[in-house]
């Protein structure tokens, strides 16, 4: 089973993330919203294919990375998360939280061995029709 197949995306905590949207996009061209930033490209095996990889900008307080203390999350694009999350079950991994499902896809959290949250994320349009449910 395939597991991680790239990034999702790169979320930070900042004192202000408004300023630093606007200074990502003036200084290095980011094109940012009040989300941040999200960056379009193509699959390798089948360049039909479309995906994305966020930039986020956090305000310092928020909950959203708890319960790690580190000021940075990383997002993972995988493949069928509800086989993905048994097999991490089986390896004592900490789940953080449920499979949670949205229009862009399903997403839950797990720990690192260092307490880092990890968020997993399986787009939508590589959700497996058998797995949709899930």
């Amino acid at each position: 089973m395939k597991k991680v197949t790239g990034l999702g995306g790169v979320f930070f905590k900042c004192d202000n993330p408004k300023s630093m949207n606007e200074w990502y996009a003036k200084n290095l061209g980011l094109a940012t919203s009040e989300y941040g930033a999200t960056f379009e490209w193509r699959h390798a095996d089948d360049s039909s294919k479309k995906g994305t990889t966020a930039w986020c900008t956090f305000p310092k307080d928020t909950k959203y990375f708890d319960p790690s203390t580190k000021p940075f999350m990383i997002n993972y694009r995988v493949e069928n998360i509800v086989a993905l999350v048994e097999e991490l079950k089986k390896e004592n991994v900490t789940i953080v939280d449920e499979i949670a499902e949205y229009d862009y896809g399903k997403f839950v959290h797990v720990l690192d061995p260092e307490g880092n949250v990890i968020e997993l994320w399986e787009p939508k349009e590589d959700l497996d029709p058998d797995s949709a449910a899930g």
